[in-house]
């Protein structure tokens, strides 16, 4: 895994924009930005430059513009991130961090449905790599 610097909230918001765009210019992710969010477009070039800077974007340039595309998916830094997230405050244990979601937030009939599904789910397939 590539050790990339964590992002801001700014520029996570900024980099889901891009990746739900997948190519995009300072201009457009100003405009999709929540209209209650009021940033400037020199703001949003600046997370998109430090993006770039980050390893999180390509950057390409058409004349005057510069274009803006991934150049890490969504989910490999969720995956990152959460990883990160669970071992500086979990000392690395996943138990506690589903603990505290389910016990803060609860869950409703189809999340608990789910959660049984993917448990009977893991347990299958341990069973089969024990009985290999």
């Amino acid at each position: 895994m590539a050790h990339r610097a964590a992002l801001s909230k700014a520029e996570l918001e900024a980099a889901r924009i891009v990746w739900n765009l997948e190519d995009a210019t300072v201009r457009q992710v100003l405009e999709a930005m929540p209209p209650d969010r009021q940033v400037e477009y020199k703001t949003v070039q600046t997370f998109l430059r430090r993006l770039q800077a980050k390893g999180y974007l390509h950057a390409r340039r058409e004349g005057k513009t510069i274009h803006y595309r991934p150049r890490v998916r969504a989910i490999q830094v969720v995956r990152e991130t959460v990883r990160d997230f669970v071992a500086r405050l979990f000392d690395g244990h996943a138990l506690p961090l589903v603990e505290h979601l389910i016990s803060d937030r609860g869950l409703s009939a189809d999340e608990i449905a789910g959660l049984r599904a993917m448990l009977n789910r893991l347990e299958a397939d341990q069973n089969d790599r024990q009985n290999r």
